[in-house]
């Protein structure tokens, strides 16, 4: 089963590599990993989607609550989230297909960021079965390449408090 856990961590040099050397230490694999600041710039959060029965995510938990940088650990799979991911997909740029590639684009509420002679590259934000399904539409005309940011997500209504480190 698929996992989405929230990981704030201390924002200092070496967090993600001890993050990353547990998973694969244990042989645990990250299917998506997004790390960036919080609110406060000394906490980074960590999404990271993951898969395993209850028992290896709960080896998985314990284990990240253990690294030194770790502040808070939440695994999102059994709350309500928002979740969302980006993904800029480039596309065969042909005036006889630049309609059926808007009104993709259009469907899917997504935005052309780049066009030239060859090609379009579109940008897709929303839950990842929306990008999913976005790719799955734009194959047929020729997709060159396909960059996804990983998930983001957060639980639905009231927020873990965290204090700055400093205060």
């Amino acid at each position: 089963m698929k996992h989405t856990i929230s990981l704030l961590v201390e924002n200092r040099f070496g967090a993600f590599d001890r993050v990353a050397t547990m998973f694969s230490g244990k042989g645990f694999n990250i299917q998506s990993i997004s790390i960036g600041e919080t609110e406060f710039e000394e906490i980074s959060r960590m999404t990271i989607v993951t898969s395993g029965d209850d028992k290896i995510i709960e080896q998985v938990v314990k284990q990240l609550n253990r690294l030194i940088d770790t502040i808070k650990v939440i695994d999102l799979t059994e709350h309500q989230t928002i979740e969302r991911e980006l993904a800029l997909v480039k596309v065969n740029f042909q005036k006889s297909n630049y309609s059926e590639v808007k009104d993709v684009c259009d469907i899917f509420r997504g935005n052309v960021v780049d066009i030239n002679n060859k090609t379009v590259t579109l940008e897709i934000t929303g839950p990842p079965a929306k990008i999913d399904a976005a790719i799955n539409v734009l194959l047929p005309l020729g997709i060159i390449e396909v960059a996804r940011s990983g998930m983001v997500a957060l639980k639905r209504g009231d927020q873990v408090k965290v204090k700055a480190i400093n205060n």
